[in-house]
């Protein structure tokens, strides 16, 4: 398996935007802007405001991130 440098953080959704981007609060207090993974777009996973997710973030943009998973 390819050794991935990228970060996977918890976070909270805090707002929902156009386009399948929303705005996450992570735990290190950090707010980032997010979209949705396309496996997760494609099963059709709602999100919300309030929902608890995970955000991968690449070492090269530490502003946006991509929702990999909805606890």
């Amino acid at each position: 398996m390819k050794d991935s440098k990228n970060k996977f953080i918890d976070g909270e959704v805090t707002e929902a935007l156009p386009n399948t981007m929303f705005r996450v609060t992570l735990v290190d207090g950090s707010v980032v802007l997010a979209t949705l993974k396309g496996k997760l777009r494609r099963a059709y996973v709602r999100i919300f405001p309030g929902d608890k997710v995970k955000v991968e973030i690449t070492p090269y943009d530490k502003e946006r991130g991509r929702i990999v998973y909805k606890y």
